[in-house]
């Protein structure tokens, strides 16, 4: 099970797994398709950027975990049981 760690500082923002990067590191960068789930280094992605203007992400871009995605009419969520949800 993943141990939660408080932010640095209060009120910082979501509590986070331990070990995992602080969002401004350049090694939270994203390192998998968010469509695919395959590694963004492996070539261009252009058919998935055009198709997630349109839909939700499926995959964890720091991951590469699949994520539980609810599509609503005003929106959508994805949850990534190690990274939290994102919103769109």
């Amino acid at each position: 099970m993943t141990e939660l760690v408080e932010p640095a500082t209060p009120g910082a923002g979501p509590l986070r797994p331990r070990g995992a990067a602080e969002p401004g590191d350049p090694a939270a960068a994203a390192r998998w398709c968010d469509r695919c789930g395959e590694s963004v280094a492996a070539g261009p992605h252009g058919a998935c950027a055009a198709a997630r203007a349109l839909e939700p992400p499926r995959w964890c871009a720091h991951c590469r975990r699949r994520m539980k995605v609810q599509v609503v009419p005003t929106g959508w969520s994805a949850v990534c049981v190690e990274h939290g949800e994102i919103r769109g």
